[in-house]
């Protein structure tokens, strides 16, 4: 499955981090996963899109990413699936993105992002799983 992976951030933000993260980002549907990964870079961060969470399982495990930036409602296995395997492996900060309502016992260590979600909410989601989620 194809990946969308842009290595250079284009454009700083005023509110740039001073460390950037490594983001991977999971979503199926095209246009929110390209524009999730550009407003990761306007953040100055980095980002790697992939639209499955398989194709993410392998990507994460292979890769040196700091967050995990995923949906929830994803085909075959679902975001939340897709964190208990990672997590099982090693301990990860994680951010759902979704339209549906937050749980009222998320899992520890996450945050959920409502969608649709901009750029502010983005940034306040990042510093937040820097802070240690939840």
């Amino acid at each position: 499955m194809p990946t969308l992976t842009r290595p250079h951030p284009q454009e700083a933000h005023e509110d740039s981090p001073a460390r950037a993260l490594r983001v991977l980002v999971v979503e199926d549907d095209p246009a929110v996963l390209a524009a999730t990964v550009d407003m990761l870079e306007v953040l100055g961060h980095w980002a790697a899109g992939v639209k499955s969470a398989e194709v993410a399982r392998d990507r994460f495990i292979d890769g040196a990413f700091d967050v995990l930036l995923t949906d929830i409602g994803l085909p075959a296995l679902s975001g939340i699936d897709l964190v208990e395997i990672l997590q099982a492996r090693r301990k990860l900060r994680v951010i759902f993105a979704t339209g549906r309502p937050r749980p009222s016992q998320p899992m520890p260590g996450t945050l959920w992002l409502q969608k649709p979600f901009g750029l502010d909410e983005l940034r306040d989601a990042l510093q937040g799983i820097e802070r240690g989620g939840t």
